[in-house]
């Protein structure tokens, strides 16, 4: 079974920076597109950003296109996310999830392991 752990989440004021982290830490998704999705209050989980298994490719929400940045560290079997000029609709739980495949994902559906998220609250 695929462990993620996130962390990094917190409170930051719009137009602040944060960057969340998620550990695999039994290296069981290091093959597997992983990605980001987030859930805010009483709204469904959707797609944030998303990276293949060796990180040439990488896609992201219109909402997020040029402020957010996903990344990963293969060695150390980390993923990121860089999030700037953050706003108050990105407060939400974020998610880490790893997909079937090592193709990056943009439909939720195509995640199968996620970890337990991370809150992040902008304020304004």
């Amino acid at each position: 079974q695929v462990q993620l752990v996130e962390s990094g989440g917190g409170l930051v004021q719009a137009g602040g920076s944060l960057r969340l982290s998620c550990a695999n830490p039994r290296r069981t998704a290091s093959n597997n597109g992983m990605g980001w999705l987030r859930q805010a209050p009483g709204k469904d989980r959707e797609f944030v950003a998303s990276i293949s298994w060796n990180g040439a490719d990488t896609f992201y929400a219109d909402s997020v296109k040029g402020r957010f940045t996903i990344s990963r560290d293969r060695a150390k079997n980390i993923l990121y996310l860089q999030m700037n000029s953050l706003k108050s609709e990105g407060t939400a739980v974020y998610y880490c999830a790893a997909n079937i495949g090592s193709r990056a994902a943009t439909q939720r559906t195509a995640f199968t392991s996620w970890g337990q998220g991370t809150q992040v609250t902008v304020s304004s």
